[in-house]
């Protein structure tokens, strides 16, 4: 190993309920939302019993991580309780426990009381798209829960991180804002963090593919890179169609992920994100 992989040798495994996980080979998350208005109706899922299918289909499509939440972070969302966020998500997640036992589930939220709701429920990480902005309390819960936490860049909040786009440098300005949060949570004994960009949360369709042609430079933080592109609105604004029509243009951005470093592509189409690796495993031989 050169001198300079073993500077940003990443870290690569997870620990998952007992089970070291390796991420050498790079996995898939598929998202499954219990809310009614995600940006991508596609995703949405309503009752127990079509919640379950489609965790059963994205498993069998090759699924590493179902994704569950109950609160849509799409810009102009409905803010909602938290009684209402664990009415979603809870029910959810028990369900799919008792199918399928052996799957990761992963809770989609930014409300401390609801990760460990989730968790207790049968969830195995928790996916915090704030990164511990809008909740003093998540990362001393995430400790406790002895989880791996995925810490998402983000300013402000769903309904504001439109305004907040201006970086000094902003690969230098995201990546050390992570670093920061991630100190933290080290000192707290969280011992397994992703870390995750927070493509469309706080940065321009530029930015968005800065950050993308650049992800490389966040393996500084020797820590495994999530990359959540699908269906974003800098896909489909890019290629002006909509959400509905950003199926081909996910897996090329998903493909340029892999290629610069990404370890876990969160996305809605797990089949076609499955055969992207795959591919991608070829490409690099």
């Amino acid at each position: 190993m050169k001198a300079k992989d073993k500077l940003f040798s990443t870290k690569s495994t997870l620990n998952l309920r007992g089970n070291l996980v390796s991420l050498d080979s790079q996995k898939v998350m598929g998202i499954l939302n219990t809310t009614p208005d995600s940006f991508y109706e596609g995703s949405r899922a309503n009752g127990l019993q079509e919640i379950v299918d489609r965790a059963g289909k994205m498993l069998e499509a090759g699924a590493f991580i179902l994704d569950i939440g109950g609160y849509s972070t799409r810009p102009g969302a409905e803010d909602i309780t938290e009684v209402t966020e664990l009415e979603r998500t809870v029910p959810a997640i028990e369900a799919i426990n008792k199918a399928f036992p052996k799957a990761y589930i992963s809770i989609d939220t930014f409300r401390s009381e609801v990760a460990k709701a989730a968790v207790n429920a049968g969830a195995s990480l928790v996916n915090d798209v704030s990164g511990g902005n809008l909740d003093s309390e998540m990362f001393k819960t995430v400790a406790k829960l002895n989880v791996p936490y995925i810490l998402m860049h983000m300013r402000g909040t769903p309904a504001t991180m439109k305004t907040h786009t201006d970086y000094d440098h902003l690969l230098n300005d995201i990546s050390a804002e992570l670093s920061a949060k991630c100190s933290v949570l080290k000192g707290l004994g969280v011992k397994d963090i992703i870390i995750d960009p927070g493509f469309g949360f706080a940065k321009t369709i530029a930015q968005n593919y800065d950050i993308l042609r650049n992800l490389g430079y966040f393996k500084r933080l020797k820590l495994p890179i999530l990359a959540g592109l699908s269906r974003k609105s800098m896909i489909y604004k890019t290629l002006d169609t909509s959400a509905e029509e950003a199926l081909n243009g996910t897996t090329a951005l998903n493909m340029a992920a892999l290629i610069n470093g990404a370890s876990i592509l969160r996305v809605h189409d797990v089949k076609e994100a499955m055969e992207t690796i795959k591919l991608y495993k070829a490409y690099k031989g």
